[in-house]
Order: C-alpha cells, then structure tokens, then sequence
C-alpha cells in the first residue's frame, strides 16, 4: 500500500492506495465496506484583508486586469491623475505589473492597500 495526501477543496486527506500487479484485474470494494479518507489537521490561511475605501466612489473604475498581490499603492484619494499615470503596481505569477490610469481626473476612492490579495476585475480605485 501507498500512503498520499491529497487536497480537496481546501481539506486534506490522508488515503491508502493498494498496488495491484499489472496481470490481476481491478478490484472493486462494496461502497459499506470502503475505507473512509480522514481530514489531516492543517493550519488555516490567514483571513483576506477588506478592503478599505477612503471616500466616495467614482465615476470610473480601475480594476485589477487577473489576480494578484497589490505590492504599492502610487496614490491616495484627491490625487490628480493623468491617462497613463502608475495608480498601483500588481504582483501576478512572479512580475511586477504597473496598473495605470485608464482617463485623466482626480482619485475618487482607493479600495485595496498594500498586500492585498485581488482577483481579476475586482475595483482598485475610482476616478472622477
């Protein structure tokens, strides 16, 4: 028998799985009779940060193009921003990606801070 550890879902299981030569046919067990799979006791993930929102909302969104880590917020609420301009800077599988202002205007309201883990077109900031 073989012994692995495999995650479902978030839990892990500890089974048992018995070799079988390549000559004999598969063996099936009764369902009331089948080993049952034990959660392992693993530590739980630390809970995802909400996000703060500093202000009201703005008429334009800037979203998070896949997910990742904000690894720098360039902005706060009241800055003036131009097209272009570096709002925040993403890190997703391993690259550091700039996130920039999709319009000229004024930063409405920043909804995540440093750390926090996004996913893809979750709201970044706002501009007016």
């Amino acid at each position: 028998m073989k012994k692995y550890n495999i995650t479902v879902n978030g839990n892990t299981y500890e089974v048992f799985v018995e070799e079988a030569d390549a000559t004999s046919a598969p063996v099936v067990a009764p369902v009331a009779s089948a080993p049952v799979a034990t959660p392992v006791a693993q530590p739980k993930p630390a809970a995802p940060k909400a996000p703060v929102s500093t202000g009201s909302q703005g008429g334009t969104k800037v979203t998070a193009p896949m997910p990742g880590t904000i690894l720098e917020v360039k902005v706060a609420a009241g800055t003036a921003v131009k097209k272009g301009d570096v709002i925040c800077v993403l890190e997703a599988m391993k690259m550091e990606n700039e996130i920039p202002a999709p319009a000229d205007g004024v930063v409405a309201s920043v909804n995540v801070q440093k750390g926090a883990s996004v996913n893809a077109g979750d709201v970044i900031a706002t501009l007016n």
